[in-house]
């Protein structure tokens, strides 16, 4: 790709501003012997958006991540962060990124400024800047008033907020964060949400983010790329997204009674543009015009004699997207391994 192609200029340590992308991925491949688990996979992020990168279980997101902060070698291909090869130039790309894991990693025995100290240290902050980074990071995600207090006397939703502030201690241009709500609660994660878009305004961040939530996605990023089996299966807004799905509605349908026929049945009904078996008697329309669909839905019930368990419409969503790209929903994974902090600059990996 072209923007990739001006990426590759920025070789030998030039200056990182000179790239025009914050982060230029092109070819990438990582192979665990005769595995590969990341397959030739290109995209970029533009410099101040946020990008979502969204896959089932085993699709290559984390792999791509732990790469792209200098955690695992890249097999083939190449990435630049910060106009930084990770892998000619891992302590640079380090310098310039803060790292937040989906597990929560302070210290519960330390109080919050304690937790904040001691990672200013390891990236090297130096002593006039602590103080001045410290309190800065603690106003943005509303903590100020508990800089004293121990880690553990924290709620989960808190937490998450010191765990964002930590990342953001060393001042960085780039920001990788791995499930940055999972296991909040619906108002907790809300409130991260806000505070996200907030810093990304305010700080001029670039943040790259993973995700179950469609809604997180939806509301969070500029753009999103949905990884599948070590592929980019789809790049684009949330609405170029959903726009490139064949329907504008999506009827969901519920019969009382299973049959073989009902998705034949359904895909014979005018405007229809796809039929997604759920589960046993429930199925996903995507449609053109839902209301004419369902209005013939509920004629050829009617006329059958079958009764309907649940009839709803709605405008074509994330979800759909994911499916129509993968063939399958995207479920919540089970916790993944602790997502390690990059190495200190100057420690070699």
């Amino acid at each position: 790709m072209s923007a990739v192609r001006k990426a590759r200029t920025q070789e030998g340590g030039a200056p990182a501003t000179a790239a025009p992308f914050a982060i230029a991925v092109e070819n990438i491949v990582k192979r665990y012997g005769a595995f590969e688990a990341v397959k030739g996979i290109t995209f970029e992020v533009k410099d101040g958006e946020i990008f979502g990168l969204l896959g089932p279980n085993g699709a290559g997101k984390s792999t791509l991540i732990r790469m792209m902060t200098t955690l695992m070698p890249v097999t083939a291909g190449r990435a630049l962060v910060a106009g930084h090869d990770v892998t000619k130039e891992p302590n640079a790309v380090r310098n310039m990124i803060g790292v937040i894991p989906q597990a929560l990693t302070s210290d519960q025995d330390l109080t919050v400024y304690e937790n904040l100290l001691i990672y200013a240290k390891l990236y090297s902050v130096p002593k006039e800047k602590r103080e001045k980074n410290i309190a800065a990071v603690l106003e943005a995600v509303d903590l100020t008033k508990w800089r004293g207090a121990q880690t553990k006397t924290l709620s989960g939703g808190m937490r998450r907020r010191l765990e964002i502030a930590r990342g953001l201690v060393h001042d960085p241009r780039i920001f990788f964060l791995d499930e940055p709500t999972t296991g909040l609660d619906p108002v907790s994660r809300i409130a991260v949400w806000e505070m996200l878009n907030n810093l990304k305004k305010t700080r001029n961040l670039t943040m790259l983010l993973t995700t179950h939530y469609m809604e997180e996605a939806d509301r969070l990023c500029d753009r999103i790329a949905i990884v599948d089996h070590g592929t980019l299966v789809a790049l684009g807004t949330p609405v170029e997204l959903k726009q490139s799905v064949p329907g504008s509605n999506v009827v969901e349908v519920q019969f009382a009674r299973e049959s073989d026929d009902w998705k034949a049945r359904l895909e014979a009904l005018t405007d229809v543009t796809e039929v997604q078996s759920q589960s046993a008697g429930v199925y996903r329309v995507l449609t053109s015009n839902g209301s004419q669909t369902t209005t013939q839905l509920v004629e050829m019930a009617s006329r059958l004699g079958e009764q309907l368990s649940s009839l709803s419409v709605q405008n074509t969503s994330l979800d759909d997207v994911f499916v129509h790209y993968t063939g399958r929903q995207l479920r919540d994974e089970q916790v993944k391994a602790v997502f390690q902090m990059p190495p200190r600059p100057g420690v070699n990996a």
